[in-house]
């Protein structure tokens, strides 16, 4: 492969995540993206393309909106909305372009007002009533499955997908998911940038409010305002670049997204496992790593359910074994493969559109050794990871630099 072939990230920055009741949509997004160009030490006349991922206004065309705060240089934009993978979706956009060659430099940025939005997937209205099912809307013998065969409301599908789990593989329990979220939790107290920074114990987060068993209120992810920005070269650029513009830089060694494959049962009820688990066997091939390689991961917990089944699709432990992994304490900051470090959504939150590139900021701070009192020492391959029902997985592997 040559180094026109490799990609690199040059820049990235988060905001805080958390309530920003004083900043708009643009503002967020303006805020990450300067930053990030500022950590790139490059500016917008650079910049060749950029991949602006919102989802709550998806029509609104963010990245044009980011143009006029940030500098219009006529350059195209792709404004992307990919569920939970948008942040992720907008930077394999980026990449994609400079590794055809199109452009030196890609922008990629995602961001969300999502702070007060509410029990998202619950809807809002009310159901009809009926006693006769009538097929409709655009698959015909498709009908809303809440109330029927389950829920649609994301606490609810995720609290399924854990307790699936759990009936297939055995080990789990109420107080094995609280524990994952007591580790999470936990993590967050280290980062400045997350939206709670609060430890709780395993008492106060099991008997806080149950909002679909087996996940109580601090097992969820938290609804918050937020936006993160990466800048993206090629190896042929970063050659011609100063030495610590090369040091600092992150290699991407994996950029996948996925969709669901064929299957019956996901045609009635949404499946995380299948796409996420072809997502990471496709990016430790490219990558040229396996699971054992990594020395942290940033995994898509928007529920402590989501994370035990995501150890098993990312390949961290055998199939089936994601409870028996937890329990060796593998995934705390200590362990061996130390996951969520930044707290993951259940602390530092999840503004939906942002949380795909602020899982690659976090892993990218370690790999060059500015995380602080999280930093995981000597870390250089990291994998991030995120998941939107719909369904999208976004995979990249990221790796330190050698200059």
């Amino acid at each position: 492969m040559s180094a026109s072939d490799d990609i690199w990230i040059l820049g990235i920055r988060m905001t805080k995540f958390g309530k920003h009741p004083d900043k708009d949509t643009v503002d967020l997004a303006a805020e990450a993206a300067t930053g990030a160009l500022a950590d790139a030490a490059v500016t917008m006349a650079d910049i060749g393309v950029i991949a602006a991922g919102n989802l709550m206004a998806a029509n609104a065309g963010i990245g044009q909106q980011l143009q006029k705060q940030i500098g219009q240089t006529g350059i195209p934009v792709y404004n992307v909305a990919n569920a939970c993978a948008t942040g992720a979706t907008a930077l394999r956009t980026a990449i994609m372009a400079v590794k055809a060659g199109e452009v030196k430099y890609g922008l990629a940025v995602g961001v969300e007002k999502l702070s007060g939005a509410g029990l998202l997937g619950g809807g809002g209205t009310k159901k009809k009533d009926a006693d006769v099912w009538t097929p409709r809307g655009r698959y015909g013998a498709v009908a809303p499955v809440d109330g029927r065969i389950g829920t649609e409301a994301m606490p609810g599908v995720f609290a399924q997908i854990g307790t699936e789990y759990g009936h297939k593989y055995g080990g789990t329990s109420f107080e094995l998911f609280a524990k994952i979220s007591e580790k999470n939790h936990a993590h967050s107290t280290l980062n400045p940038l997350a939206a709670y920074q609060k430890k709780f114990t395993l008492e106060q987060i099991m008997n806080d409010v149950m909002i679909a068993y087996p996940n109580t209120r601090p097992m969820c992810s938290a609804n918050c305002d937020g936006a993160a920005a990466a800048v993206v070269c090629n190896g042929e650029t970063l050659k011609s670049l100063a030495s610590q513009q090369r040091k600092r830089a992150v290699k991407v060694s994996a950029s996948i997204l996925t969709t669901d494959p064929f299957e019956d049962g996901c045609q009635v009820l949404p499946n995380v496992n299948t796409l996420t688990r072809n997502a990471a066997a496709t990016a430790y091939e490219q990558a040229g790593i396996g699971p054992s390689d990594l020395d942290l991961v940033e995994l898509h917990d928007c529920f402590a359910t989501a994370e035990l089944v995501h150890y098993d699709n990312l390949m961290l432990c055998e199939k089936g074994g994601a409870a028996d992994f937890f329990n060796t304490g593998a995934t705390w900051r200590d362990g061996s493969t130390p996951v969520n470090v930044s707290g993951g959504l259940q602390s530092k939150g999840h503004p939906i559109a942002a949380t795909g590139i602020a899982n690659i900021w976090e892993i990218c701070h370690h790999l060059r050794g500015e995380a602080g009192d999280r930093q995981i020492e000597n870390a250089k391959v990291g994998l991030a990871h995120v998941i939107g029902l719909g369904s999208a997985c976004g995979v990249h592997i990221l790796e330190k630099s050698a200059a």
